[in-house]
């Protein structure tokens, strides 16, 4: 593991709050998650995109106010003033001055000028200088591995950019085989995203409805019996120590809704041990193919 890019701050487990969201939940449930992952987590992955999670945050927060955590804010766009009516419309409903850390989505002339190293990157330093946004991690998908690969490579982002943040975890790595060795090679940090893709790889192979996409319930049928060689006892366990045998990986992001599960993330990444090597590499060789056979051709939120 190496050292943390931003500077210490961020802990091993990041509460993921698009459960919260979810309105298929009661809502005294998802509040109680939200206290519990409150007591036990000191930072929290947030977006208004995720359904009704703000207002049942903003409740817990009103509940605990002295519990409230530092958070990961998801900020889309394709121009500066849509990346400021998004801030407004996520630090406003909790309550809190700014972002600890923003998460840039660029779309559109945003992300065209980010792979060029042009003007948006003084008017999002501005952001920062502002006081609305301490921190930047890059997002990034596999349709827009190539923009963030652009700047990377060329240097654009070296000071606007803390680290990078998109899902890793044994099923998927959605930054593309050429932008995924250049942050090991500039040793750059990572946040990974989706600690366990959903569910367990058994169930995600043979349970019909539980992958949402097919290319998920094809790589769980190549992922269940790696996972079962490990002799690891839960997947959630096995997750987190792969997402800390990739030397990138500061932190994984996590979402549950319920208080059993959270408890599992936060004691599996305590003092993570990476997996043996021989299961990281086979995984990665998949994710290798993955990425040159299907990722780097899919569209825009197909995955």
């Amino acid at each position: 593991m190496q050292a943390n890019k931003l500077g210490n701050i961020l802990p091993h487990f990041i509460y993921g709050t698009t459960r919260l969201g979810d309105d298929s939940i009661e809502v005294e449930q998802r509040i109680t998650i939200a206290l519990a992952a409150m007591d036990s987590c000191t930072w929290f992955h947030v977006s208004d995109q995720y359904g009704s999670a703000l207002s049942i945050l903003a409740e817990a927060y009103k509940r605990k106010p002295s519990a409230i955590p530092k958070m990961i804010f998801k900020v889309e766009g394709e121009s500066i003033q849509e990346l400021r009516d998004v801030i407004a419309r996520n630090i406003e409903p909790l309550g809190v001055a700014s972002m600890d850390i923003g998460q840039l989505c660029l779309r559109g002339e945003l992300a065209a000028q980010y792979a060029k190293g042009g003007a948006c990157y003084a008017e999002i330093e501005k952001l920062r200088s502002e006081g609305l946004v301490k921190h930047f991690v890059k997002e990034v998908f596999p349709w827009s591995s190539d923009v963030t690969y652009q700047a990377l490579k060329a240097g654009y982002d070296e000071e606007l950019v803390d680290a990078y943040i998109f899902y890793c975890n044994p099923i998927q790595r959605f930054a593309l085989n050429p932008l995924w060795e250049l942050i090991q090679q500039k040793n750059k940090s990572v946040i990974a995203m989706r600690t366990v893709c959903g569910n367990t790889p058994q169930i995600l192979r043979d349970v019909p409805g539980a992958a949402w996409k097919p290319y998920i319930q094809q790589r769980a049928a190549q992922i269940a019996p790696i996972f079962a060689r490990s002799g690891v006892a839960t997947w959630a366990e096995f997750c987190v120590r792969f997402a800390f045998s990739q030397s990138p990986v500061i932190a994984t992001v996590g979402s549950t809704a319920t208080v059993q599960n959270l408890e599992q993330f936060v004691q599996f990444s305590q003092t993570p041990v990476a997996l043996e090597q021989s299961i990281v590499d086979e995984i990665s060789a998949l994710q290798q193919d993955w990425s040159r056979d299907f990722d780097q051709h899919a569209q825009a939120w197909s995955m």
